[in-house]
């Protein structure tokens, strides 16, 4: 026979909540990750699925059935004008991007660096934001004043003789998008950047100055290396919302624009959805593969 002290009992009775709150204590990160992981995966994966099954249905020109064809990937890659509108899309990017962190970097580096007082500082960044107070189409339609036949602009390059005719490319272009584009997106490349360099430890740069450094060699050495994942965050929003542009490419390009957006919204409009799907599954690969290039190149992790 078997006898159990009074030890042994104790001890049993006491394991046991011990066991359960270890197994509590490692349940309890995946419930507080349940919540976003089934939000993230109701309301973008599955609709991204299937956004990829219609995108392999069949479409006739009156309906779409439900089947398995490559005919709508073969139609995006064999068309002239679909192709056309993909480099016109990667042009835009190109643009966008470059315009943003031209003009973006220097008022971070001027918000961080020549700004001595903090509350100066968040005052300017704030102002800096008022244009996004409103909403982007009210924000499109105020630059048809400005740039038109007979807006500000021409009226004024015209009154002190610069030109004799108004300057017609200065609204619905390439030109009047990708400036409606910089102003639309430029915050989200003066923002991450001017964190960046709030971040920096001011002492690297006192004992770069106190060795002998020139102002060029800090920027080089010091400030341009340790704002990288700024500029690479900023360049992620930049790229993933201009990819899917297309209402300013409406209102600015006046139709004489396109963009792969543009194309998607009119192919949904003409009831053309696994032709649009198609579009749209390619859209994502390829902002996908960018956004994978730009964390190749530049590690963000320190900066989240």
């Amino acid at each position: 026979m078997t006898s159990t002290t009074p030890n042994s009992a104790a001890a049993d009775v006491t394991a046991k909540p011990k066991a359960i709150a270890k197994n509590w204590d490692g349940l309890k990160p995946y419930l507080l990750a349940a919540p976003q992981t089934i939000a993230l995966c109701v309301f973008l994966v599955f609709p991204i699925l299937l956004i990829g099954v219609v995108s392999f249905w069949e479409f006739n020109g009156y309906s779409m059935t439900p089947a398995f064809t490559l005919d709508n990937y073969i139609s995006v890659f064999s068309s002239d004008v679909t192709l056309r509108t993909y480099v016109n899309t990667f042009k835009f990017v190109g643009m966008v991007w470059l315009a943003t962190l031209l003009i973006g970097y220097p008022v971070a580096y001027f918000l961080s660096f020549h700004v001595k007082k903090l509350k100066w500082q968040v005052l300017l960044f704030l102002i800096c934001t008022i244009p996004f107070w409103t909403s982007n189409i009210i924000r499109m339609i105020s630059w048809v004043p400005l740039l038109g036949k007979e807006g500000l602009v021409n009226q004024m390059l015209m009154g002190i003789g610069l030109i004799d005719a108004p300057l017609e490319f200065l609204l619905y272009s390439d030109f009047a998008v990708v400036l409606g584009m910089v102003h639309l997106y430029i915050i989200f490349m003066i923002a991450p950047i001017f964190n960046s360099l709030m971040r920096i430890d001011r002492t690297l740069i006192t004992a770069a100055e106190d060795m002998g450094a020139s102002g060029f060699n800090v920027f080089k050495e010091i400030v341009l290396p340790l704002s990288a994942p700024g500029i690479a965050i900023g360049s992620i929003f930049v790229v993933t919302l201009v990819m899917g542009e297309f209402i300013t490419v409406r209102l600015m390009g006046g139709g004489q624009a396109a963009s792969i957006g543009k194309l998607i919204q009119t192919q949904i409009g003409s009831l053309q959805y696994p032709l649009a799907a198609a579009n749209a599954i390619i859209l994502l690969c390829v902002t996908l593969l960018l956004v994978f290039s730009i964390l190749r190149v530049v590690n963000i992790r320190k900066e989240l």
